[in-house]
């Protein structure tokens, strides 16, 4: 006959032989639910995670340098009519006016003091725009200082960046950036930019508004492609 007793003296009904008393009904013994396995964290998903939360966070805060500005606001400058109030709105809530083509120019402007300059060709401009030519205007008045600029000989559909500057066209290609408390932000509202798109025909003109007033301290005007900052393209003296 088959023995059911194991070598531990448990036969295999969870029972010892002196428990097995045939004839008598038999304790049930229930059997333990296995245990649930805890699910592992797979560590390339733990670190795909952190990695889209980091890309979060940076896109929401931060510096940024003028060329990424610069695509922004040209997207802005690009803008149609009926779209530019609620860019407006954005800019305005970022204090990073850079420009509005449909705004009303400088020189438009009544009980302005309005001075001009016209664009000078520079040394450092990239190949294929020596034709670029324009006239930049600005205007101060009790709502502060407005800028504006047009030129053509652009090159068609291309982005590109203005700047006040605190010398004259001659020192240095205008020397360093205008700004309202030095050593402070390289971004507006304390430094003046226009960030436009030229046209099909490679025309380009834009306008800015900053609510204080420039004085004689923005003695010129410099415009680059929005990609390449370091390649001016022209410069415009303000006579005051």
């Amino acid at each position: 006959m088959y023995d059911h007793t194991t070598a531990s003296g448990m036969s295999e009904y969870g029972m010892t032989e002196r428990d097995h008393t045939p004839g008598l009904p038999q304790p049930h013994v229930p059997v333990p639910a296995p245990r649930p396995r805890r699910p592992h964290t797979r560590p390339a998903l733990a670190c795909a995670a952190l990695l889209a939360t980091t890309a979060l966070l940076s896109g929401c805060g931060g510096d940024s340098d003028d060329a990424s500005s610069a695509e922004a606001a040209g997207a802005k400058s690009s803008a149609s009519p009926s779209s530019s109030k609620s860019m407006d709105d954005m800019d305005g809530m970022d204090g990073m006016n850079m420009g509005d083509p449909s705004a009303t120019p400088a020189y438009e402007l009544p009980d302005t003091t309005l001075v001009e300059g016209s664009f000078k060709l520079l040394d450092t401009r990239p190949p294929g725009l020596d034709d670029v030519k324009g006239t930049a205007w600005l205007a101060q008045g009790a709502k502060g200082t407005t800028v504006t600029v047009k030129l053509t000989g652009l090159k068609p559909g291309a982005s590109y960046m203005s700047h006040l500057h605190a010398q004259q066209c001659s020192a240095e290609n205008g020397g360093d950036h205008f700004q309202f408390e030095k050593g402070g932000s390289t971004m507006p509202p304390n430094e003046v930019h226009l960030a436009f798109k030229a046209d099909k025909t490679g025309m380009g003109m834009t306008t800015v508004n900053n609510d204080r007033k420039t004085g004689e301290n923005a003695r010129a005007i410099v415009i680059h492609p929005a990609e390449a900052q370091d390649n001016r393209i022209a410069c415009a003296d303000f006579e005051f």
